[in-house]
């Protein structure tokens, strides 16, 4: 054998053994799990993330995902009870398989799984839906609880048929409609829009026009509490001049009271002591000092009564009695001249 075949021998080995290990290696990613069939057999023993080898054309491998992962399902018909047949253009069904659920359900469903368990289900779950509803249900009143509704009946199926599986979330775009019927909806909905538009301007107006009587209102009120604020202070003064005046008129009666008193009690102490003067001795003196001050003195027995009453007071009376009980003594000669011209006046006089 000569070197030449001998290079094309190596060579040819060389090219197999290179064939066979890029046959028999293979990276998994993270998040993801690799099971492996074995003339077509699975194998009970996934391997996780990283380089991994087999045996090259014995052994085959798929890639599970087992991290947060979107089934898109596009076009899905669907017939309302009305016959209006409607299609969803794309509904997205968020899911996730556990690790340790991958080999069960792949070998129950394959590792295609999720078109039996998930895009086949959505289709069945809506159509049982559309069918038992109106197209203005589907389209307008219940749209919102679509998702909702296919999430609960894929979840309560898959906790039955694989369990391990669960679903995250569902998302439904809205159904493509009639273009007639879609027309209908559209002017519909403009004027559902207008009247919103005017029940809201109806309720702009309301609220202004509560606003402004609440504003009088709140103006009202303040006149008036400004107004018997007002009232308050001028009944307060009025009660306080009053209170002035009670004490003026209570200081004025006091004073008068204490002058009635004062002038009762001189009264009273100067009767009293009128009452200790009435002494016949006193008497005596206020006669003779009543005869001495008279400018004038009559002598003889018949004196006017003008002149004289004897009813006037006691003093008069003593005077009279004194007058006529005793003889009136002649003047002296000195005491004439001491009275001088008038003693010669009452002579004259009499």
């Amino acid at each position: 054998m000569t070197m030449a075949h001998v290079g094309a021998v190596v060579a040819a080995v060389t090219g197999v053994m290179a064939i066979l290990l890029h046959s028999s290696i293979h990276k998994i990613e993270e998040g993801h799990l690799a099971v492996y069939y074995r003339g077509g057999a699975l194998l009970t023993s996934p391997n996780g993330p990283g380089y991994h080898i087999m045996l090259p054309f014995i052994t085959t491998y798929r890639s599970v995902q087992t991290t947060l992962q979107t089934d898109e399902i596009k076009n899905v018909p669907c017939g309302t009870s009305g016959g209006v047949m409607i299609y969803f253009d794309r509904i997205e069904v968020v899911n996730m398989l556990v690790p340790s659920a991958v080999v069960d359900i792949v070998r129950n469903y394959t590792a295609d799984y999720d078109k039996t368990l998930i895009f086949n289900k959505i289709h069945h779950e809506l159509n049982q839906f559309c069918s038992v509803h109106t197209l203005q249900e589907v389209y307008i009143e219940l749209f919102d609880i679509i998702d909702e509704n296919l999430k609960t009946a894929l979840q309560k199926d898959l906790n039955v048929m694989a369990p391990g599986l669960t679903i995250q979330a569902v998302r439904v775009t809205k159904p493509k409609i009639p273009e007639a019927i879609r027309r209908n909806y559209e002017l519909m909905e403009a004027e559902k829009t207008r009247l919103l538009i005017t029940a809201q301007t109806q309720k702009v107006v309301e609220k202004e026009a509560e606003t402004e009587r609440k504003k009088a209102i709140i103006e009202a009120q303040k006149v008036a509490q400004v107004a018997e604020i007002h009232f308050q202070q001028k009944v307060m003064e009025k009660e306080t001049e009053k209170r002035i005046s009670e004490i003026e008129d209570a200081a004025f009666l006091a004073r008068e009271k204490a002058k009635a008193d004062a002038e009762y009690y001189t009264a009273a102490k100067f009767a009293e002591a009128n009452r200790l003067k009435l002494t016949p001795e006193y008497l005596e003196l206020m006669k003779y000092q009543a005869i001495a001050s008279n400018s004038k003195i009559y002598f003889g027995q018949d004196i006017p009564n003008m002149f004289v009453d004897n009813s006037a007071s006691p003093v008069g009376k003593i005077q009279d009695e004194a007058e006529l009980s005793e003889p009136l003594e002649p003047l002296s000669t000195l005491d004439r001249a001491k009275k001088g011209p008038r003693a010669s006046e009452g002579r004259g006089a009499h």
